[in-house]
């Protein structure tokens, strides 16, 4: 949605300039800025934010600027007007902008762009929102192809079903919570080294070293593995998007067996693929020799995921394809540069991307010397830097961003400034050029007084019939012909050079002389200023003598005090040459060797001074070749830097190791640095300082792996040095290695014997710790720690038949390696146990047969572990196992519930131990899998059941009989009603009477009788409902302190008779209700009460199904129904007394069933009220216990005591001087 914030006013100018914060972009609306106003920029810019779907994402800007520049927030696919979903507000203590996006959604993921806007200018920056979505989201269909409501043809929508196809899966290690995708490692294990840090942002992984060290271990298995069904695999490239809009990767593999299957997966889905040939395949692989090519045609946006191919089951290459659904926003734009020079392309896409191919002339380019490829911290602009352009870098350059590219081309021209050096040549620009042209202006004179002489023409103008001679002149056509008639000859002076090194202005620089004469060609080329060929041809009769340089000279760059020699070779051998240095002619004086070998032709300088540099041409008939000699010194070390250098550096692994070399500063120095002979670029753990007089190179978080051989070459024009250095990471050594070779198993000793380890981490490895676990067990114990000069261990710890696996470690100082781990090694022979006794079988069942026997008379010399169980069904030869070796019965009995109702079996037992299983018993008798017959028996039935008025009753009954028996139901020993229903099933009958009444309250018999026998139940069912209150209460005190409450009984206490009174009280001081007494079967009850408060009483009546509405009694009070206290004037004689316990209750403990006697004796005047207590409820009116109360003496009698009987019984005396009780227990043993 374009923004107000980023039009330019009309009338304002546009100044773009950068801000001191990356990645923050200016526009200044006016020329000049007043004094004191400032342009608006970011002190802190928005970053980018990964949210999970639902969360708020809160973006913060802090901007400057003078006048304050107002902050507008906008994204670039869609608007942020929406209040409720975009909320801009500013906070003042902070002084920071924010944009708020509450409970954020998928669709919300864009870049979002701030402005910040004055009168002076804009700046804007951006910054990407991510949503990762929680949860399995559906894609709904688009109903948007049925318009107008027309339905679709039947017919057609017969074409639209597709057969259905069972898609193979890849078998993928799950991910586990809290660890890392599986998916990570499969793409780092193919990944560049390059793209490390992209991979490891992108699956969230922050330890850098941890990865590294399990990636190392993760390659190791990976190769192992794949070594079993391949020999080798090499040159695997990822895959990449190319110019023709198909996406390739390659790589070389060797197979084992030809026969093996090879699969391609994306997304863990299996791919079928063609052969190549046929181009409409969307997914191809084509094979040549052992170099493998997969493709994948007509890219498209869902082609994105990761790739996986597959040999039988095991991986061999997994690459990622990233197609981002992006568009160019500015594409790329034609470049034309002067060689030399560096040339930019810049692409700039609609949304962030990591990462995009570049292609130059359709081959893919990558970072390096030649190319520099950077990416804005946003991901949008995307930039590649063509170094030092040349004529040969002409041509198209591509940027791929999955299916979208965009292209544009490179033209190089040639460096007006240095004409006549050539494309590798050395020179001084126009003086190397006004030189150049001098000559070969003098050889053209040359040129045209020789055809003047032959041809007997005068100024270009001859009268031979065949030997015209043209004139002299400029031309600029293609040909480089001048102005001549026929005999043309000229300099042309065109701007473009051949192949051939040719220079001038002219389109081929040809000079001919003649009608028949031919050109001589001069020119730069290679690597230096050359003439590769020069013929000389002549006027008049037309004759040739085809003189011409066979191979010209080259560019010499000679050490000092070394011999430099310059050759040249000519077509003929007859004719003989003069050398010049500087435009001198040279001789032998000169301290020259100038010799001919045939045509041959040499100069050599003997010892090589900084005199002896310049321009050597050798000349012959007016045809000549040039070159230059350079003299110069090879790169030199600083000797002292060379011998620290040359000394071994050891750290740690974890550790950074540091190498530095000094040197003498020289121009055009080239410095590189190697490892095990693989150069070493700046990069990840990787940093290369190079500065004019030295060089550094750090490794951080160094590896093992990182052991080798350092190297640091020098490289100038005359030559290269190098020098050497070692580095050794110190680490635990690797496992020993296998296999264990086992050179004595006996009852009482094991011996092993294994080898060293591969690697022993770069310190001598100095002993072995050996661990033993015992199978079955989970406990591994150290048995043995040995010296390193021992490769064998003898454990004499063992069991005879007892099977054990070892762990063997490496240890140095620096740690302990990981375990070589054997297979299972048993101690001993195996020896077997004999045969168990014929199993009896004990009992049968429909479901179950019960089976027993007895240990064999021979173990084998071992404990007997357990059995195994066999049986065979009658009229088969097949033996069927019940239970593995490995799950042994431990008893010598055993319920076998793996048969079917009404088949015959017979079974034969196997008895195991240490060694094996022994074997089999004789069979037993054939058994059929029936019930016995049984009487009815009933399960855990119950005898009393309550159910609420209206609904409906069911009484389920399980039992237990053989045969079935015939099930009759009887209410209080009358045939139930007919309405009522009856379900019978297995080993279940449940009556149902539906919309219970008062009336269907009683006793239910069940009666199960079949040939066994006969069995009944009684079921008391009680049909009730939450009871009606109690009626009006009345309070009343005949003594002082305390308070009778009586009521009426409820209207339900006649026909229920397990209704039962609740009461409760609450007093002024508390205002709490409180239980005062419970499970009441009288109407009155006898409470305390203090003087001075007042009291409210509320009595409700209770049965099973709950609590009736209270009714609630008068107040009770200061001044309501008082009885006087009693007159403070001291008696002359009283014998009142308060209550008191002379004689406790005692602990009582009779069996079930038995009678108990419980008694206490009481004191008090006047005679105190006794009231009983079991539990907390009173039970003076219960009539399953016989109370008296004889002249003091308290007793309960209890005629036949039932577990509900037990608990604690308490004793309570209250007269109106006070109150006593005391309590013991009643347990009834069963």
């Amino acid at each position: 949605m374009p923004q107000p914030a980023e039009e330019i006013p009309v009338g304002q100018v546009e100044i773009k300039k950068r801000s001191r914060v990356p990645g923050v972009m200016i526009t200044q609306y006016v020329k000049e800025l007043p004094r004191g106003k400032s342009t608006p920029d970011f002190t802190r810019k928005p970053i980018a934010l990964t949210v999970q779907e639902g969360k708020v994402a809160l973006f913060k800007a802090v901007v400057n600027g003078d006048p304050a520049p107002t902050v507008t927030w906008a994204r670039n696919k869609g608007d942020t007007t929406d209040p409720e979903q975009y909320k801009p507000r500013y906070d003042e203590r902070n002084r920071e902008h924010l944009l708020e996006i509450p409970n954020v959604q998928v669709n919300q993921a864009d870049t979002y762009k701030c402005f910040a806007t004055n009168t002076f200018g804009q700046a804007v920056c951006t910054a990407t929102l991510s949503i990762f979505a929680v949860g399995f989201k559906k894609k709904q269909t688009d109903a948007s192809s049925n318009k107008d409501g027309e339905a679709n043809d039947p017919e057609d929508f017969r074409k639209m079903l597709k057969k259905t196809k069972i898609v193979k899966k890849r078998k993928e290690e799950p991910k586990k919570e809290g660890e890392i995708d599986p998916k990570f490692w499969d793409v780092m294990l193919n990944a560049k080294k390059s793209d490390y840090e992209r991979i490891c942002h992108e699956f969230g992984v922050t330890d850098y070293r941890w990865m590294l060290k399990q990636l190392n271990l993760k390659k190791k298995e990976k190769e192992d593995e794949q070594a079993k069904v391949v020999e080798n695999v090499d040159n695997m490239k990822p895959i990449e998007v190319k110019t023709s809009g198909r996406a390739e990767f390659e790589f070389d593999m060797k197979i084992r067996d030809p026969n093996s299957k090879i699969y391609m997966y994306k997304n863990g889905e299996m791919l079928d693929y063609g052969d190549g040939s046929d181009d409409s395949c969307k997914h191809n692989m084509k094979k040549t020799g052992d170099k493998y090519l997969f493709s994948i045609n007509n890219l498209g946006l869902n082609d994105g995921g990761l790739y996986q191919v597959d040999v039988d089951d095991v991986n061999i290459i997994t690459t990622k394809l990233e197609v981002p659904d992006v568009d160019f926003d500015g594409k790329l734009k034609d470049v034309k540069v002067v060689e030399g020079q560096d040339a930019v392309f810049e692409g700039v896409f609609s949304g962030p991307v990591p990462q995009i191919t570049w292609c130059v002339n359709d081959i893919s380019v990558e970072h390096g010397d030649k190319y520099n490829i950077t990416v804005s911290e946003d991901k949008l602009t995307h930039r590649l830097v063509v170094k030092n352009c040349k004529i040969e870098d002409n041509g198209v350059y591509t940027a791929i961003a999955g299916i979208k590219s965009s292209r544009a081309t490179l033209g190089v021209n040639e460096d007006p400034n240095a004409m006549g050096k050539g494309r590798g040549g050395a020179g001084d620009g126009a003086d190397d050029f006004a030189r150049c042209l001098a000559d070969e202006q003098a050889r053209l004179q040359r040129e045209r007084d020789e055809a003047a002489r032959r041809g007997k023409g005068t100024d270009g103008r001859g009268d031979g019939a065949d030997g015209h001679d043209g004139k002299h002149g400029h031309g600029d056509s293609t040909d480089g012909r001048g102005d001549g008639a026929d005999g043309r000859g000229g300099l042309g002076l065109g701007d473009n050079r051949d192949a051939s090194g040719k220079y001038g202005k002219g389109r081929d620089s040809t000079v001919r002389s003649g009608k028949n004469g031919k050109s001589s060609v001069m020119g730069l080329g290679g690597d230096g200023l050359s003439s590769q060929s020069a013929m000389v041809g002549s006027g008049g009769d037309g004759a040739d003598d085809k003189l011409h340089f066979a191979s010209g000279l080259t560019d010499k760059n000679a050490l000092r005090g070394k011999p430099a020699e310059l050759v040249c070779k000519l077509s003929t051998d007859k004719i003989d040459g003069v050398w010049y240095k500087d435009g001198n002619k040279l001789t032998s004086k000169d301290g020259v060797v100038i010799s001919k070998d045939g045509c041959t032709h040499k100069l050599i300088v003997q010892n090589c001074k900084d005199s002896d540099a310049g321009l050597y041409h050798f000349e012959v008939n007016g045809c000549k070749t040039e070159a230059m000699v350079r003299v110069g010194d090879l790169p030199e070390f600083d000797l002292d830097a060379l011998g620290k250098f040359s000394n071994p550096v050891i750290v740690k692994a974890g550790q950074s190791a540091s190498f530095k070399m000094s040197f003498s500063p020289q121009p055009s120095l080239e410095i590189k640095w190697f490892k095990n002979g693989s150069e070493l670029l700046d990069g990840g753990s990787v940093k290369v300082v190079k500065e004019t007089n030295h060089s550094r190179l750090q490794i951080k978080d160094c590896l093992r792996s990182d052991t080798g051989q350092i190297q640091i070459k020098l490289k100038n024009p005359f030559g290269s040095i190098e020098a050497l250095s070692s580095l050794t990471v110190q680490d635990k050594p690797g496992p020993p290695r296998g296999p264990v070779e086992v050179n004595e198993t006996t009852s009482s000793a094991l011996e092993l014997k294994w080898n060293p380890p591969k690697d022993e981490g770069g310190s001598a490895v100095t002993n072995y710790i050996i661990e033993k676990l015992q199978v079955g067990q989970n406990t591994w114990q150290k048995v043995g720690d040995i010296s390193a000069s021992h490769l064998n261990f003898r454990d004499r710890s063992v069991s005879l038949g007892k099977r054990y696996i070892y762990r063997i470690y490496a240890e140095n100082p620096e740690g302990i390696s990981e375990a070589l781990e054997t297979d299972k090694i048993m101690a001993g022979s195996l020896l077997f146990p004999g045969p168990p006794t014929r199993p009896k079988v004990v009992s049968a069942f429909k479901n179950c047969v019960n089976l027993s026997w007895t240990p064999p008379e021979k173990d084998g010399g071992n404990k007997i572990l357990g059995y195994q169980i066999e049986k065979r069904k009658k009229d088969t030869n097949q033996w069927v196992t019940l239970n593995p070796v490995k799950d042994p019965i431990k008893g010598l009995k055993y319920g076998v519930k793996d048969v079917s109702e009404g088949s015959e079996y017979e079974f034969r037992v196997i008895a195991i131990n240490a060694s094996g299983a022994g074997e089999p018993s004789p069979p037993s008798e054939m058994v059929c899998a029936k019930n016995p017959n049984m009487k009815p028996h009933f399960k855990d039935p119950e005898d009393f059941i309550v159910v609420r008025s209206g609904n409906s009753i069911r009484i389920k009954i399980n039992y237990e009989a053989a045969p079935l028996p015939e099930i009759k139901w009887l209410k209080n020993g009358e045939p139930v009603s007919p309405w009522n229903k009856i379900i019978h099933d297995d080993g279940t009958c449940t009556l149902i009477v539906p919309s219970s009444k008062y009336s269907d309250s009683g006793v239910y018999t069940i009666v199960a009788k079949n040939s066994s026998g006969q069995a009944s139940f009684d079921i008391e069912v009680r049909v009730t409902d939450e009871p009606r209150p109690p009626g009006p209460v009345e309070l009343e005190q005949l003594v002082f302190g305390k308070v009778i409450i009586r009521w009426l009984p409820s209207p339900d206490h006649a026909r229920d008779d397990r209704l039962h009174y609740m009461v409760e009280e609450q007093n002024s001081d508390s205002r709490i209700w409180r239980t005062i007494a419970d499970h009441l079967l009288c109407t009155t009850y006898t409470t305390t009460v203090q003087p001075g408060r007042e009291y409210h009483f509320r009595v409700y009546a209770k049965n099973d199904m709950g609590l009736s509405d209270p009714s609630d009694s008068p107040t009770w009070g200061v001044n309501s129904n008082k009885v006087l206290a009693p007159s403070t004037v001291p008696a002359m004689v009283t014998l009142e007394k308060p209550p008191s316990i002379l004689v406790p209750l005692k602990l009582h403990s009779p069996p079930k069933g038995y009678q108990c006697y419980m008694t206490c004796a009481v004191r008090g005047w006047p005679s105190p009220y006794i009231a009983w207590y079991h539990n907390g409820i009173c039970i003076n009116s219960d009539n399953n216990y016989y109370i008296t109360n004889a002249f003091g003496v308290c007793s309960i009698y209890i005629l036949r005591v039932r577990p509900e009987d037990s608990g604690e019984y308490k004793v309570v005396a209250v007269n109106s001087l006070g109150r006593a009780e005391c309590s013991s227990t009643l347990k009834v043993k069963d």
